[in-house]
């Protein structure tokens, strides 16, 4: 299962991703993720992956294209920063 709470303040928009980015709630994330991105407005928008407990490939995808796209995230504990740390050596080397 997988809960995507958004926060929105005057000057930016986070998106608190928490539980399981697998399969179908992959695809969820990038559909909410283009949502809030057209919804700006000149906020800043970030994705909050504190709360995450598994991340399979299409989870992984999923966010190596928003980290494309520009995506700021947040993370803390082991798991998710390496994660993130993962993709964005990936990024460095398609370059």
């Amino acid at each position: 299962m997988l809960k995507i709470s958004i926060l929105d303040t005057p000057s930016q928009c986070r998106l608190m991703i928490e539980g399981k980015l697998i399969g179908p709630w992959a695809t969820e994330l990038a559909r909410v993720w283009r949502q809030a991105t057209a919804d700006l407005n000149g906020r800043t928008l970030i994705i909050d992956v504190k709360g995450l407990t598994a991340i399979t490939e299409d989870g992984e995808n999923v966010l190596l294209e928003l980290m494309k796209e520009g995506a700021s995230f947040r993370s803390s504990g082991v798991f998710t920063k390496q994660v993130l740390k993962r993709m964005a050596r990936k990024i460095r080397r398609d370059v």
